[in-house]
């Protein structure tokens, strides 16, 4: 699993992904979220790096 910055224009993504959320209800919000982590997880393709990165965001940021 990587953990450093590795993402291209990681904000043109981010405003990609503001973009594509634009005018739709939660629910719809919340569908295109789920369609966009399967279609990325497909990508990425290991069981092992995908468990990986589950258990990395499950991680609560520590309180400052």
């Amino acid at each position: 699993m990587k953990t450093t910055p590795n993402l291209q224009d990681a904000d043109g993504f981010y405003e990609q992904l503001l973009d594509a959320h634009a005018g739709l209800s939660r629910e719809q919000s919340e569908l295109l979220n789920a369609r966009l982590i399967l279609l990325l997880a497909n990508q990425v393709g290991s069981k092992d790096v995908l468990a990986a990165c589950i258990a990395a965001a499950r991680q609560l940021p520590q309180a400052a």
